[in-house]
């Protein structure tokens, strides 16, 4: 079974990286998103407690996505990684962020419009 999400987490990577080329120029890539975020994974999909490595993840691309066009592609990874992952209970995944104490100004949900992300 982990080397079944193994396998996931490696090809959703790969589509990652490709969908995301196009932020290349942003502060923070999309494969950062997904490395730094890879421990929320589990959590989204069958809910439990928030693993710390999951809150330090979500931190720091917070910390990192410092101005508009790094909070949009941000937020188009996470939608995009979202899509790829079978399972994901996008009701926990919007709730991540305040179980960690962070604040994003979107909402996590495949019906954001990362383009008014400001």
């Amino acid at each position: 079974m982990a080397s079944s999400m193994s396998l996931k987490l490696a090809y959703a990577l790969l589509i990652v990286m490709v969908v995301g080329a196009p932020l290349a120029q942003a502060a923070i890539s999309c494969g950062q998103v997904t490395s730094s975020l890879s421990q929320c994974i589990g959590y989204v999909q069958k809910g439990g407690a928030v693993p710390p490595l999951c809150c330090s993840g979500i931190r720091s691309v917070n910390s990192a996505a410092k101005t508009t066009p790094d909070r949009q592609g941000v937020c188009n990874c996470l939608k995009s990684l979202a899509g790829r992952l079978s399972g994901v209970r996008y009701d926990l995944a919007a709730g991540l962020p305040s179980k960690c104490g962070v604040s994003i100004p979107y909402k996590i949900s495949p019906s954001t419009d990362c383009s008014r992300v400001k």
